[in-house]
C-alpha cells in the first residue's frame, strides 16, 4: 500500500469513532477526541527513519510488552514514548485487525467512558486492553 492508502484507512477507521476530528499536529495527520485530546499520529517517514508508521496513545505496561514481544513492528516513538505511547510500523507485516485495534485502544485511552459506551459494541468486544 502506498502513504496515501494507509492514510486513508487510518482516516476511515478512526473518523468512525464518536467525536473523533482530525488536523496537522506538528506538520502530520493527528486524530482527537472532542478537538482537544490527541489519541493518534500519522507519521510518514518521520525524521528519515524510512518506515511509515503510526503513534498510539496508552499506557507504558502495554508498550514495553509490546516492544518486547515484537521490537520490528513496535517502538517507543520520539516526544511521546515516555508517557506510554505505542509506534507501530506498517513495514513490519501486521494485519490491519491488529492495527485497527490499536486504533480502538488509543481512543479508548483518552476517550471519556460515555463515549465508548458509543462504540460499536462488537468492535469494542475486540478491544484488549481497555
Amino acid at each position: 500500500m502506498t502513504s496515501k492508502e494507509i492514510l486513508e484507512k487510518i482516516r476511515l477507521y478512526c473518523l468512525q469513532m464518536p467525536e473523533v476530528s482530525e488536523r496537522l499536529s506538528h506538520g502530520a495527520p493527528t486524530f482527537f477526541v472532542r478537538k482537544s485530546k490527541c489519541f493518534l499520529m500519522y507519521n510518514d517517514n518521520h525524521h528519515n527513519v524510512g518506515w511509515i508508521a503510526i503513534w498510539c496513545a496508552g499506557s507504558m505496561e502495554f508498550q514495553q510488552a509490546m516492544i518486547a514481544q515484537n521490537p520490528k513492528a513496535y517502538f517507543s516513538p520520539p516526544y511521546v514514548g515516555y508517557r506510554g505511547w505505542l509506534g507501530v510500523r506498517f513495514d513490519a507485516g501486521l494485519e490491519w485487525e491488529v492495527i485497527y485495534n490499536h486504533l480502538l485502544e488509543a481512543y479508548c485511552a483518552v476517550a471519556p467512558q460515555k463515549l465508548q459506551a458509543k462504540l460499536e459494541p462488537h468492535v469494542y468486544a475486540t478491544s484488549s486492553f481497555s
